[in-house]
């Protein structure tokens, strides 16, 4: 059998996303910030400070980029009840995957990032495109910027009946009417498409379809 050690991989591990959910669903309950609920073996996992700092036993849970000297990843891998993390008696074991993006987070150096709700929020500058033309606002850079960056390219622009169809099937639930074609086709003001969906939104039939 291959060591547990070994299944580390070099994949990015998100904290925020993949390991705080984690510790939170099976470890803080014992080894979280409430000091008064009885915190285990006084090591707090809730925060960097307290995950790597020496224990009684001499250890540590976590000792960034250290596998073999964090014991957190002894404890997750053992089969010995009186060791495993998390305790037998919680009926909350950790599966194969939770235990790999664990190992994956203490080998690159176990960052713990601040929740979202608590960074304050920052601007980024525009990305320069290669076409334009196809942005109609600052998101739009983005997503052909992303999309570029993947070898990808945005679709050709749909013709006015295509979005009247579009907008109707996903407001509505039904096609618009030949009316309804003709009026949009031949309204050319520049809020055409705005003043359509406003009446779609306006309508009985989107009451209906969301209903």
């Amino acid at each position: 059998m291959a060591s547990p050690l070994a299944w580390a991989t070099d994949a990015p591990v998100d904290f925020n996303r993949e390991v705080r959910p984690i510790l939170s669903d099976r470890c803080y309950g014992c080894h979280g910030p409430d000091a008064d609920k009885g915190r285990k073996a006084g090591l707090r996992l809730d925060e960097f400070t307290g995950a790597t700092k020496k224990l009684k036993s001499g250890d540590s849970a976590i000792v960034p980029g250290d596998l073999e000297k964090s014991a957190m990843t002894h404890r997750i891998s053992s089969t010995d009840p009186e060791e495993i993390m998390p305790p037998p008696e919680l009926h909350r074991p950790l599966s194969a995957a939770e235990k790999d993006i664990l190992r994956r987070w203490i080998k690159q150096g176990a960052k713990y990032d601040p929740h979202w709700a608590f960074v304050s929020p920052s601007s980024h500058a525009t990305p320069a495109i290669a076409d334009s033309s196809w942005a109609k606002d600052p998101l739009d850079a983005f997503i052909a910027d992303k999309a570029a960056k993947a070898g990808l390219k945005p679709s050709v622009a749909a013709d006015r009946t295509t979005l009247l169809r579009r907008a109707s099937f996903a407001l509505t639930g039904l096609p618009p009417t030949n009316a309804e074609v003709d009026a949009f086709l031949s309204d050319q003001s520049a809020d055409a498409y705005e003043k359509r969906v406003d009446a779609m939104l306006a309508s009985p039939r989107f009451g209906e379809h969301i209903a």
